[in-house]
């Protein structure tokens, strides 16, 4: 798969889509080279920020153990990798649609990549500019939910995608809340 077709993944369920489903990636390749490079840039990013200047960034955060929050947050992001794989695959069998579990998995390897990009902002120490740069990777990550589980799922109903995508949205921003609360509780 050419990287250039990854922005139009987000935007379309004809992009890509059917070539990384004609390539059939093993679920071993798909984590060694897309999950676990990539999910190393959250908490690899929060310990920089952290460390770097945490009370600049939010009162109180600079003696927080920056370390032992990356390695948790890490855990946690695979533990999410593996749930939401699974209920992919859970929500398109209860709507009847047939999806295995290597492509569930990959639009779950997928998905979260803007998110896991979107820790490159954490080189500011602004608030708002995090805010700004999360909320638009979000966006990007339900697109790709929306149009993986259209293209994968080879559907023609768009309903049926969004009720789907509404779900999978919901449960993965419950386990991005949870992954916050990481930080902020520890």
């Amino acid at each position: 798969m050419n990287i250039l077709t990854f922005p139009g993944m987000v935007v379309s369920s004809k992009a890509g889509w059917p070539e990384l489903e004609k390539i059939h990636p093993a679920i071993i390749k798909i984590f060694a080279f897309l999950v676990l490079p990539l999910s190393l840039i959250p908490p690899a990013m929060l310990y920089y920020a952290g460390t770097t200047y945490g009370d600049d960034f939010v009162v109180g955060y600079g003696g927080k153990p920056w370390g032992w929050i990356a390695i948790v947050f890490f855990l946690a992001e695979m533990l999410t990798f593996a749930g939401m794989g699974w209920l992919i695959g859970q929500i398109a069998e209860t709507n009847k649609l047939k999806i295995d579990s290597h492509d569930a998995y990959l639009l779950a390897a997928i998905a979260p990549v803007p998110l896991w990009l979107s820790a490159f902002g954490l080189f500011f120490a602004n608030v708002a500019i995090n805010m700004a740069i999360s909320v638009v990777a979000l966006a990007c990550s339900c697109g790709l939910i929306y149009h993986g589980i259209y293209a994968l799922c080879h559907m023609h109903e768009e309903i049926i995608a969004m009720s789907i995508t509404y779900t999978v949205i919901s449960a993965g921003l419950v386990a991005w809340v949870l992954l916050l609360v990481i930080v902020i509780a520890v």
